[in-house]
């Protein structure tokens, strides 16, 4: 490794804000982007322009059933476990859709899979700071040097309040840095990062757009959610994304893979993009309980009752198992679980746990797709170069501005080979997205 990709690496490493980005994370440092080919890159720009579609289109697809020109179980379903406030909240917002898209790709031998969607995404302002960085250093980079920032700002014009809850505060110091840098760039716009508790100032008020960093199912421990919510209900100010707990659920796979549903995602995609995240997003099932007739099975695992499915082999469970949403073990790696790597006891008792929350916090099942290896190098701390052998989390940040998805960057995640769960953590390495000559 030569001595220009040592000196990187510490232009890099001098380049970390003083408050730092992650609150008490670490990654390893690398002194490159994690390259792909223009024709990705390509399909990078399309895959937002169909999440958009695809987004859209659940939305539509949840108050037509509210109405009954779709079946009335499909709301029911999306709502269960909420409370009536927010669920009430979330349908005088009609219109309203997450400001922000960014799936989790995980990067295959053939391709990738979309593991799930994140409509309140961590990384915004790390992936600004990197491309930012790696610019800098004449990395042509996806998005380019201000892709981020001029993404938070097309859906933030103006500016906003930036409200982080406890339970997000790793994130609030990449948030603070993003602040800061649109402040810097494009005053007497006025972005501030608050935290959820109730402003005291008497004279305070909310700016007319509000950023919403923090979930849903922790509404209870925000002081300030009650009134945020009911304000928003009313349109000001405006808050992004919605109070809706519904779009926030990974059981939309499952509903994208349901037959009966099939002609109505062909017409609100298209035919070509229907096809097109056919391919991409797993086959995933929802853990009803409801037993089948004896003559029906379930469809692509071919067995006719979910009692078979915890019985099946270690080489049969190649599945994800994944709480579909409002809990706290719905983000990051909590409360998801790879069926190969469990006992059979242990895999029969998380599978029938999951059936038996049906009722109030469905799970869903989804084929797992393997990730491709890679080698990425690095330095550690001591300066001393190496190499890691592996897997890679793509995460694409497209901003919804005047109808339109744009790629404002992608942060590139590689783990370590032997970690079938993919996301940030001290021993993977963490870059933007750049393009091979």
């Amino acid at each position: 490794m030569s001595i220009g990709i040592i000196e990187n690496t510490q232009i890099i490493r001098n380049a970390v804000p003083d408050e730092g980005l992650f609150e008490g994370k670490e990654w390893l440092v690398s002194p490159e982007p994690f390259p792909v080919s223009p024709a990705f890159a390509e399909e990078l720009e399309k895959l937002g322009h169909r999440l958009h579609l695809f987004v859209r289109a659940c939305n539509l697809l949840y108050f037509q059933s509210v109405k009954g020109k779709q079946p009335p179980w499909i709301a029911e379903l999306l709502d269960r476990g909420k409370p009536p406030e927010l669920v009430e909240t979330s349908r005088r917002l009609r219109e309203a859709l997450p400001a922000v898209i960014r799936p989790d790709l995980v990067l295959t031998e053939d391709g990738y899979a979309i593991a799930e969607l994140d409509s309140v995404p961590g990384g915004i302002g790390l992936t600004a700071w990197l491309n930012a960085t790696y610019s800098s250093l004449g990395f042509d980079i996806i998005g380019g040097a201000q892709g981020m920032l001029d993404g938070f700002r097309s859906i933030t014009p103006g500016g906003a309040d930036i409200v982080v809850s406890e339970e997000s505060a790793t994130y609030r110091p990449e948030m603070r840095w993003l602040a800061a840098q649109l402040n810097a760039r494009f005053a007497p716009e006025h972005w501030r990062v608050l935290d959820a508790a109730c402003p005291s100032e008497p004279s305070f008020a909310w700016q007319p757009l509000v950023y919403r960093f923090f979930e849903l199912f922790d509404l209870p421990n925000i002081p300030c959610s009650a009134a945020l919510r009911e304000a928003a209900g009313n349109g000001v100010p405006q808050v992004t994304p919605p109070f809706k707990p519904f779009l926030e659920e990974k059981l939309w796979f499952a509903l994208f893979w349901l037959r009966p549903l099939r002609e109505f995602w062909r017409r609100e995609l298209s035919e070509r993009h229907f096809l097109a995240l056919q391919k991409v997003i797993p086959y995933t099932w929802l853990l009803d309980p409801t037993p089948l007739p004896p003559h029906a099975v379930l469809p692509g695992l071919e067995v006719h009752d979910w009692d078979e499915v915890a019985a099946f082999s270690q080489k049969e469970r190649e599945l994800i198992l994944k709480i579909s949403g409002f809990s706290e073990l719905a983000w990051g790696s909590r409360g998801v679980h790879v069926g190969a790597d469990l006992p059979q006891p242990q895999w029969r008792a998380i599978l029938e746990t999951a059936l038996a929350c049906y009722p109030t916090r469905p799970h869903i099942l989804q084929r797992f797709r393997k990730g491709r290896l890679f080698t990425q190098p690095y330095v550690d701390a001591q300066g001393q170069p190496h190499e890691l052998h592996g897997r890679v989390r793509l995460c694409p940040y497209y901003f919804l501005a005047e109808g339109k998805a744009r790629l404002g960057g992608a942060l590139a995640t590689i783990c370590p080979a032997d970690k079938k769960l993919l996301h940030g953590m001290s021993d993977a390495v963490l870059v933007p997205t750049g393009l091979t000559a």
